[in-house]
């Protein structure tokens, strides 16, 4: 049954607007119902709050979501241009005082890096799940094995058990087009997801055999939609600003290595990048902050 959510109410009233006053097509009208349906689900799931009350960052943070999912820039580009309409819209009815959307730049939405995260702000959200706890358990041993590792969320809430080799310390992740890769992960990471697979899944486990590692309260495989709220709340509790995604974490993995002295070849092989030239877009801030170190350090840097 169609929610009947004030958020909803407006949209039906948005519609039928686009329908008398514009004489938009049906297919485009179901069109726009759909991609604003999903906008509504999502910031009702995440945020929790009325669309009065959506910022420009929620809206980035949704498009970073949709473009980590595997949204083509077209489709973005098609969302972005739905919602511009609805709150242009909501701001000439007087629902709204500014327009949240006016900001919003495809190019700048579709950047291939997301926000650095320090090291320090990498301990602090991995702190914020209580290890005692079952689902804190759970949700520590899957942020510590995502920055562990640089795996795809798609790629950690496929893994199975019989993915993981805990006496090895690695696993088999499944990239896209299904190509296997072996990736190890270091003792903390180990320690912390022995302990959720051998005290804390089997209380998860409540529907039979379920091959998933990670489950939801139900004992069913955790969604991705799930996992984002998850990690938006840690990092919430954790005190950071910017947004945190799940490919952040990725994204902090990979230059975290080559900050150390990893070479390009071998962060390629642990992200399941297809092709070296897709690795290489973090070269350039590799070299950005050797920059900045010469720059403090060198007595002749000036």
């Amino acid at each position: 049954m169609r929610n009947l959510s004030k958020n909803y109410r407006h949209l039906d009233i948005y519609l039928d607007h686009l329908r008398v006053e514009k004489g938009l097509a049906k297919n485009t009208l179901e069109a726009y119902g759909k991609d604003l349906t999903e906008f509504i689900q999502w910031a009702e799931d995440i945020f929790k709050r009325p669309l009065f009350d959506i910022h420009e960052k929620d809206l980035r943070l949704y498009f970073l979501d949709r473009s980590e999912a595997g949204l083509s820039p077209r489709s973005i580009t098609r969302k972005i241009s739905t919602l511009k309409g609805f709150y242009r819209y909501l701001l000439k009815e007087g629902h709204i005082r500014e327009n949240p959307t006016d900001l919003l730049e495809t190019p700048r939405l579709s950047a291939p890096l997301p926000r650095d995260l320090s090291l320090e702000e990498v301990d602090r959200l991995l702190a914020q799940p209580d290890p005692d706890s079952l689902l804190g358990a759970r949700d520590k041993a899957m942020l510590e094995i995502l920055y562990a590792t640089g795996l795809r969320v798609s790629e950690l809430l496929a893994l199975r058990t019989q993915d993981i080799n805990l006496e090895v310390g690695y696993l088999v992740a499944y990239g896209k087009g299904s190509k296997e890769r072996l990736v190890p992960f270091g003792e903390i990471a180990l320690e912390d997801l022995s302990r959720y697979l051998l005290t804390f899944r089997p209380r998860l486990c409540k529907a039979g055999k379920v091959p998933y590692v990670f489950l939801n309260r139900s004992g069913k495989r955790l969604s991705r939609q799930g996992f984002w709220k998850l990690i938006h709340r840690y990092a919430t509790q954790a005190g950071i600003a910017s947004m945190v995604t799940p490919h952040v974490l990725r994204h902090a993995f990979a230059t975290h290595l080559l900050e150390r002295g990893a070479d390009l070849r071998s962060v390629q092989l642990l992200l399941g990048h297809a092709s070296i030239s897709t690795t290489q877009i973090y070269t350039h801030l590799n070299r950005e902050r050797l920059k900045k170190i010469y720059q403090r350090h060198h007595p002749r840097a000036e």
